[in-house]
């Protein structure tokens, strides 16, 4: 069967209250440990704060250099020549001169 008196003692319900003085203090103890979490909380999330600040400075400061690298690499990249077509292409393999674009197709 079921019985509702047993469960019922089951819980914060059923703890004896204390009275008087010792209630009062417990108060004021609980009071003072609540106050106590909650600076905790603030003086932490206040650390936080500043971490993710600084994260984020640091992040700007990293795009803002490797933007300034990507411009001086298109910068100093050769830039091809739009073709004079007598101009033709060298370079020395052991010893001896190699030359490209010399040939003419469709001749």
């Amino acid at each position: 069967m079921f019985q509702p008196e047993r469960l019922a003692t089951i819980g914060f319900a059923a703890r004896r209250r204390p009275n008087g003085l010792v209630a009062s203090v417990m108060w004021i103890a609980g009071m003072i440990a609540a106050v106590a979490a909650m600076a905790v909380g603030a003086v932490l999330a206040v650390f936080t704060a500043a971490a993710v600040a600084v994260i984020a400075l640091f992040a700007g400061v990293l795009v803002f250099l490797a933007g300034l690298a990507m411009r001086a690499r298109r910068n100093l990249a050769p830039r091809r020549r739009a073709g004079d077509p007598d101009v033709i292409e060298a370079h020395k393999v052991d010893g001896t001169w190699v030359a490209y674009g010399w040939e003419r197709h469709g001749r």
